[in-house]
């Protein structure tokens, strides 16, 4: 399963102020995302990963995109690569992301040929500024789902045209079930510093009800071959919530999973997002069917990760964020997710990317045969886009900062030229009032209620035009 995306935008310089109209400043009525009486989990997506709302990407803005590709970066902003490897052996009941089952050898050489050479491409254009890459990200799909061979001829040709060996980070998806030893080699060796290991659950009844390729024998396997191989940092993802779940299997879970020791420990609470196995089980069945009875209401949710967030903290990890904890947090740094959140450039390469430049949020064409044919005509994939306002931008990184669970007010003070407890002085009350953050001049702390159900939040900080029903 792909990881949660969430994508930059540039860093304003600190010498200016940004000056907001006040009739825009929210927020009336009060805490508009949050109904407290949606406590089941139904058919859509919870997740916030950027901000404005993708609903609000159109084709018509796709001009603007390409004119920042032909301008220069703005200054010290950083740049990373995310390349999309769509592949998997089968379809997970609960993703909604573009993956394919069906491609052939042949068709997976034509993407990778082509994904190539939509790096190249970018790698020409000005909007590089003569940048080295930052931070690479391959995610899928399942990137683990290529041979070694194949990845590392990927890689080689990838390296050769926008080289990575000065990255801070190089991060690798994997799928346990895929990986052999010789392949970890090789990944290894072209420099993946963070394995991240889509394991979800230990369980091979739960993995099995939720259409997971794996099984817990490969859990152990794969990553005892990569804890012997050294690499900087192993990251395990779990879903709380997945179908079939108990409290005593989740208690499990957790016990296997810091018996093992990884680095980084990543927790989702299950969504039925549109478009996935699942929501079209439950639009044919029902939503009286029993099978809707077997995934947990969002209060269990946030209560097994509560406990694994305590289980981990007594076992020496620190809480990275809403959903990730770390066994030294000063070392244990995510940097993709770090530098999205503070605003960094991203090529978002490969089949319905993400990605941001300049500030202008970009997504490729959502189908193989339209990425494949924008390539073969030697043009970008390019599919929808939105350029996004000195507002946009405060408004996009305050709220994913506010996933690490608190917000320093100097820092946007010194970026953005705003006191943001005077700029969303009624939301940021509310808030507190209701016990979901607490305050002081300096700081914006996060209950530990409020972590737990922090997405349910950053909607009160949208603009008015900027909510709808739709998020994507």
């Amino acid at each position: 399963m792909m990881n949660r995306k969430s994508f930059g935008t540039p860093p304003l310089r600190a010498t200016r102020a940004i000056h907001f109209p006040r009739e825009i400043t929210p927020m009336t009525p009060l805490l508009p995302g949050i109904d407290t009486n949606q406590e089941q989990t139904g058919l859509g997506n919870y997740f916030i990963a950027n901000y404005p709302p993708f609903s609000f990407w159109k084709p018509t803005h796709l001009a603007a995109a390409n004119e920042v590709l032909h301008m220069p970066p703005e200054p010290h902003t950083p740049l990373g690569l995310y390349l999309h490897i769509p592949f998997c052996r089968k379809r997970c009941k609960f993703c909604y992301f573009r993956v394919y089952t069906d491609k052939n050898g042949r068709d997976v050489e034509t993407y990778l040929n082509a994904i190539v050479k939509e790096v190249e491409m970018y790698s020409r254009l000005p909007i590089m500024g003569g940048r080295k890459l930052d931070y690479v990200y391959f995610g899928g799909g399942t990137p683990s789902y290529l041979s070694a061979t194949q990845l590392r001829t990927l890689m080689e040709q990838l390296k050769a045209v926008m080289p990575w060996d000065d990255a801070r980070e190089v991060a690798f998806e994997c799928e346990p079930g895929t990986l052999q030893q010789h392949k970890l080699e090789t990944l290894k060796e072209l420099g993946v510093t963070r394995l991240s290991l889509g394991i979800e659950n230990f369980s091979d009844t739960i993995l099995q009800s939720n259409g997971r390729a794996h099984l817990s024998g490969e859990i152990y396997r794969a990553y005892g071959w990569a804890r012997d191989l050294g690499f900087d940092q192993i990251n395990i993802d779990l879903i709380a919530g997945m179908l079939g779940e108990t409290w005593e299997n989740w208690r499990d879970c957790i016990r296997k999973t810091i018996e093992i020791a990884p680095e980084s420990v990543t927790i989702y609470q299950m969504e039925l997002p549109y478009n996935t196995v699942f929501s079209k089980e439950l639009k044919l069945i029902g939503q009286d069917d029993p099978m809707q009875q077997s995934v947990a209401d969002w209060p269990t949710k946030r209560a097994w990760v509560d406990y694994a967030f305590q289980q981990f903290i007594e076992a020496g990890y620190d809480i990275s964020s809403a959903y990730t904890v770390v066994k030294n947090k000063q070392k244990m740094q995510f940097i993709y997710r770090d530098a999205l959140w503070r605003g960094a450039d991203m090529f978002g390469t490969g089949v319905a990317s993400f990605g941001h430049l300049h500030g202008v949020h970009v997504q490729n064409v959502d189908t193989w045969e339209e990425y494949i044919s924008h390539l073969d005509r030697n043009e970008l994939p390019l599919g929808r886009a939105l350029p996004i306002t000195p507002r946009d931008r405060l408004i996009r990184e305050m709220i994913l900062l506010l996933k690490t669970g608190y917000l320093d007010v100097a820092y946007f003070q010194q970026k953005f030229g705003v006191n943001i407890l005077t700029e969303f002085t009624n939301a940021y009350r509310e808030l507190a009032e209701g016990e979901w953050l607490t305050l002081s001049p300096q700081r914006i702390e996060l209950t530990n209620k409020g972590l737990l159900q922090v997405d349910r939040l950053l909607p009160t900080f949208f603009d008015p035009q900027h909510r709808s029903d739709r998020y994507t």
